[in-house]
């Protein structure tokens, strides 16, 4: 897969959410998009789903430009903002009833996707009853259980203690491996630079830099070693 977004911009009710950005992304790579909260990363992940129409500029999936060629991408998971579930089912329920829609999982893929994180398929506890890093792994676990190529995670780290978070990373690069285009966006450069291939800086809907964390790391190796 290959994601190319040229131009991009998004005004709402004459604010500007997004400024002219262009990116590309291919499979098999981990994409961070850092910025503080309200700097558009939200945004610009909206507009990668179809959700959200931009006011300016393109996106290509495959070559096929989204909104007009396609509605959405194929073969997509995407956790953006808060997970959203049935209150009153419990979260082996959600996720059947999310597969159901395109089925081409079964039970016990289910229930793996959840035990991976942590959670227990078994459990009749009531979503709305579920504390919020229970939430946030639920919701990880429905973007993952049908091996997506793209996946979308925004902010996947909230309310997730050390160790989920230690899992979930070792999940992308795993997903990495097998070819998945992955974008992830979070506040904190450190989680990204320890997985991403490349990193894009969102600064007030702007794109202000564009960084690879491991090359950046090998520069700052040979500058040690040369002085």
């Amino acid at each position: 897969m290959k994601i190319e977004i040229h131009n991009l911009s998004k005004v709402i009710r004459k604010a500007t959410i997004l400024d002219q950005i262009s990116l590309v992304m291919e499979s098999g790579k981990i994409y961070g998009l850092q910025g503080r909260n309200g700097s558009g990363k939200t945004m610009l992940m909206r507009c990668i789903c179809g959700l959200v129409y931009p006011t300016e500029g393109e996106i290509w999936i495959d070559e096929k430009k989204l909104n007009q060629d396609i509605s959405f991408p194929q073969s997509i998971g995407a956790l953006i903002e808060n997970p959203g579930f049935i209150g009153s089912y419990s979260g082996f329920q959600n996720l059947k009833l999310l597969a159901s829609i395109n089925p081409t999982i079964d039970d016990a893929q289910i229930a793996s996707s959840m035990e991976r994180l942590g959670l227990i398929p078994d459990d009749r506890k009531k979503y709305r009853k579920y504390s919020l890093g229970m939430k946030q792994k639920l919701g990880i676990a429905a973007t993952f259980m049908e091996n997506p190529d793209l996946i979308l995670l925004d902010e996947p780290f909230n309310a997730l203690d050390e160790k989920s978070i230690a899992v979930v990373k070792d999940i992308l690069l795993e997903k990495k491996k097998q070819g998945a285009l992955i974008l992830l966006s979070c506040h904190d450069h450190e989680d990204l630079e320890q997985i991403c291939d490349e990193i894009f800086v969102i600064q007030d809907g702007k794109q202000i830099r564009t960084y690879s964390p491991l090359k950046e790391s090998e520069r700052s190796k040979t500058n040690e070693e040369g002085t």
